[in-house]
């Protein structure tokens, strides 16, 4: 038994030293094959958004409520770069800058009666910041979700039209950073 324990070690040490030997080129081509193995993620329609990977490890920007008709509570998360955009009062958001808002329809608890919880979730809406790619846009790309699938595009007509007539002068953006 202790020797098939030995064998078995080195021919996985064995493995890993030719794989080490191949170097970091051969590392990179086997992730990029890895990579393209996944499924690919639907991106939304005009802009091409999708729901970024890991979002929902990213620090909390503000929670907000919508009233009737929809009814909801939302929260917006922000990537890296947009954390430091809003600490630092950042205008205009720097490349780079992604939001995800969070909507969920608003509950009352059933533990706590006062309470509104999150209920049955809605969408989740992304926002991208490059400055080139959506230049007619105002600098952002759009993308609103529903079950992880994009809206249709007539929804995603509506994004910036809503945004530049109500908040031109902030960038786009509704969200205010929550201290």
């Amino acid at each position: 038994m202790r020797a098939r324990f030995f064998r078995r070690h080195a021919l996985l040490a064995g493995a890993l030293l030719a794989s080490l030997a191949q170097g970091p080129a051969a590392w990179a081509q086997q992730g990029a094959q890895a990579q393209s193995q996944a499924p690919r993620q639907a991106a939304s329609p005009i802009y091409g958004v999708t729901i970024p990977p890991g979002y929902r490890k990213w620090e909390m920007i503000a929670p907000a409520e919508e009233a009737a008709p929809l009814a909801e509570l939302r929260v917006v998360l922000g990537n890296p770069v947009a954390i430091k955009a809003i600490e630092n009062s950042t205008l205009p958001y720097p490349d780079g800058t992604i939001l995800v808002k969070l909507a969920y329809k608003r509950k009352q608890s059933d533990d706590f009666a006062p309470a509104t919880v999150p209920g049955q979730p809605t969408t989740v809406q992304v926002m991208v910041k490059d400055s080139r790619r959506y230049a007619s846009t105002g600098g952002w790309g759009y993308g609103r979700f529903i079950n992880g699938v994009p809206a249709d595009e007539a929804q995603h007509q509506t994004c910036f039209a809503c945004h530049a007539s109500k908040v031109k002068d902030r960038d786009y953006v509704f969200t205010r950073f929550a201290p």
